[in-house]
C-alpha cells in the first residue's frame, strides 16, 4: 500500500527550493488545487514548473506566480493570467513555450523513458532555434528531448491504496502522463478505496506510478463562466 498523507503540507514538505515540478491540469480543469495551496504556504522558490499553463491570476499555479516561487515556467500557453504576462515581459520569470502536442509529448517521452524524438511541429520557427534538425522521407523534422521531474502533482477522482488512479472525464488531461514523469507523484484524490474495489479495466495510471495520495474536497473553481439567455 501506498503512503497516505494525513495533510497536505506534509504532503509537499520534502520540495526543496529549485526542485522542478509537474503539475497536472488544463486550466483550472483538474489541478491539485489543494497542493498547489500548500506549495505556496511552504514559500519554497526558484521552482521550474512544467504545466500546460500558468493558471489564472488568484488560483491554482498562479498563486506560487504571484509569490514569486516560479523561476522557470514551461508550457504551452499563456493566456488568462495578467501577472504572467506581466512578469514575462519584466524579465521576471524565464518561459519556455512549446506547441501543445510536442509538450504532450515530451512528457509522455520523459515517462516511457525515451529521451528524445523528432516533431514536424515548429520547424521553421523560434521553437527549432539552436535544436537539432534530420528530414525523414523528404520531411524536415526538429529533435525534443523528453522531460521529467523532481516531483509531479496530479488530481484524480478515485484512487485504491496501492495508488491505482482514475480521473474524471476531461480532468484527466495531460496527468496520466504527468504521472508517468515524476521521480516522486504524489496525487491528490477525491475517493479512496480498499484494494480491489476499483475495476481494473478503469484505471488511468498504475500504481507503479504513484508514490504517495492524499483525499482533499476541491473548490473546482471555473475559470470563465458562460451561460445562455
Amino acid at each position: 500500500m501506498k503512503n497516505v498523507y494525513s495533510s497536505f503540507a506534509q504532503a509537499v514538505e520534502k520540495i526543496e527550493d529549485g526542485s522542478t515540478i509537474m503539475v497536472g491540469g488544463f486550466g483550472l480543469c483538474g489541478i491539485p488545487e489543494n497542493l498547489i495551496l500548500a506549495l505556496v504556504e511552504t514559500g519554497v522558490k526558484d521552482l521550474t514548473v512544467i504545466s500546460n499553463n500558468c493558471g489564472v491570476d488568484d488560483w491554482g499555479l498562479g498563486l506560487l506566480l504571484k509569490n514569486k516561487q516560479i523561476k522557470k515556467m514551461v508550457g504551452s500557453y499563456v493566456g488568462e493570467n495578467k501577472e504572467f504576462e506581466r512578469q514575462v515581459l519584466s524579465g521576471e520569470i524565464e518561459v519556455e513555450l512549446l506547441p501543445q502536442g510536442t509538450l504532450a509529448e515530451k512528457i509522455r517521452a520523459g515517462g516511457a523513458g525515451i529521451p528524445a524524438f523528432y516533431t514536424p511541429a515548429g520547424v521553421g520557427t523560434p521553437i527549432a532555434l539552436g535544436k537539432e534538425t534530420r528530414h525523414f522521407n523528404g520531411k524536415e523534422y526538429v529533435l525534443e528531448e523528453a522531460l521529467v521531474a523532481d516531483y509531479s502533482l496530479v488530481r484524480a477522482h478515485k484512487a485504491d491504496r496501492m495508488g491505482n488512479l482514475i480521473y474524471n472525464k476531461t480532468a484527466r488531461n495531460f496527468s496520466p502522463m504527468i504521472a508517468a514523469a515524476g521521480k516522486v507523484t504524489i496525487a491528490e484524490v477525491e475517493e479512496l478505496y480498499d484494494i480491489g474495489e476499483l475495476d481494473p479495466n478503469m484505471i488511468h495510471t498504475p500504481s507503479v506510478y504513484v508514490q504517495a495520495l492524499i483525499v482533499g474536497e476541491q473548490q473546482k473553481r471555473i475559470e470563465r463562466l458562460t451561460v445562455s439567455n
